[in-house]
């Protein structure tokens, strides 16, 4: 079922918009429900692990309590969100049920994202629901966000959701076909353009500025979440939602919609980033053996290895492991504190929760979130000529 393209994508994020979601009614549209549904349990059936931005709240509240027209004030939006949002995610969960799957909501604000200790509890329950074959249904928590803080719309959102669980590919499901040469609402001869290579075209001449009744977002908003999400790595696709069974048919790769490749490896580019972007809040000290293993073999770091920790750092703060004499073997990002990391350092990753009264990973490091000393040291030291 999985074309070549898209062999190697097992994790996906499916953005939805209200336009797509609600009938002309502006009710929730329960034949999209119904396909989506059927193609999502598709994908996992072939082993891909799907989360969905889903728009819509809004567009529900306004067809429940009829509204004709978006509404004009922030409380009113607010309402329509609350009254909304209920009835979005039963509607999730009726049609999914009826496919033998799971659905959990996940509402975020942007705070979710700035706040490192948020953003980590958040990538780890949705890691979590993963593991556990539950699809996560994602939407911004209108009823309590303040301007200052809102996303804008969905398709920022699923670019940084696509980032924060580390997507294969992002597709964006709209009311329109792709991206095209000319803007088609007013040129009848626009051409779709099947395939996009942000690193080299620039297609934002191509961009109507329009926006939809009952949504936020116009092309413009969609290609700069693409963009966010090809460049960390990610393929992307922008396609019309209206086509039932759109999913399998582009991992199937039939020619639907626009796609954007990748710029790059994801794991790479975010090892570039922990070795030359982010600072190191402090040290973890380790005795020979984890030394050994990590310079050697790139294992993760298990608390075992661990002797002492320096530096005050928190839960998804880089850090240097080094050996007893200082020297720079690895550097990461910790799944534990540094209080916590003392707590348990020399302990078997069973024991985590015996000391602590709870785990959240074996690993204190990662190896896809650890890069080699060695590694950062051919890079950082010019080469004599």
């Amino acid at each position: 079922m999985i074309s070549g393209a898209f062999k190697d994508v097992k994790r996906v994020v499916v953005k939805l918009g209200s336009q797509v979601l609600t009938d002309e009614k502006r009710a929730l549209s329960g034949e999209l429900f119904s396909w989506l549904a059927e193609d999502i349990k598709a994908l996992t059936k072939e082993g891909v692990e799907v989360a969905i931005v889903s728009s819509g709240a809004v567009a529900a509240g306004m067809g429940r309590l009829g509204f004709s027209e978006p509404p004009a004030t922030i409380p009113e939006k607010q309402a329509l969100a609350s009254v909304g949002q209920l009835n979005l995610m039963w509607t999730y969960r009726e049609h999914f049920n009826a496919h033998g799957m799971i659905v959990a909501q996940i509402l975020l604000t942007r705070e979710d994202f700035h706040n490192r200790r948020r953003y980590q509890n958040a990538k780890n329950t949705m890691n979590e629901l993963f593991k556990r074959d539950v699809v996560p249904v994602i939407n911004e928590n209108d009823t309590v966000v303040v301007e200052e803080l809102r996303f804008g719309d969905n398709d920022n959102l699923s670019a940084l959701v696509s980032n924060l669980i580390e997507a294969d590919c992002l597709i964006i499901l709209s009311d329109v076909e792709g991206l095209y040469d000319k803007d088609p609402k007013t040129n009848p001869d626009a051409t779709l353009i099947e395939s996009v290579e942000l690193s080299e075209e620039n297609p934002d001449e191509f961009i109507g500025e329009s926006k939809t009744l009952v949504g936020t977002g116009g092309m413009a908003s969609k290609l700069t979440a693409v963009r966010r999400a090809v460049h960390a790595g990610a393929k992307a696709v922008i396609a019309s939602g209206r086509r039932p069974h759109a999913l399998v048919d582009i991992f199937a790769g039939k020619k639907i919609g626009t796609a954007f490749k990748a710029e790059g490896d994801r794991l790479a580019r975010r090892k570039h980033w922990i070795a030359y972007t982010v600072k190191s809040s402090g040290q973890i000290v380790v005795d020979e053996g984890a030394a050994r293993a990590i310079a050697s073999r790139g294992t993760s770091l298990l608390p075992k290895g661990i002797v002492s920790c320096r530096g005050d750092f928190d839960r998804g703060d880089a850090v240097w492991i080094v050996d007893r004499d200082l020297k720079r073997v690895a550097k990461g990002l910790t799944h534990y504190s540094a209080k916590e990391v003392e707590a348990i350092a020399g302990l078997a990753s069973w024991e985590i929760v015996d000391r602590l009264g709870y785990k959240y990973y074996d690993e204190v490091v990662h190896r896809d979130d650890m890069v080699l000393g060695s590694a950062i040291e051919q890079v950082s030291t010019p080469r004599r000529g």
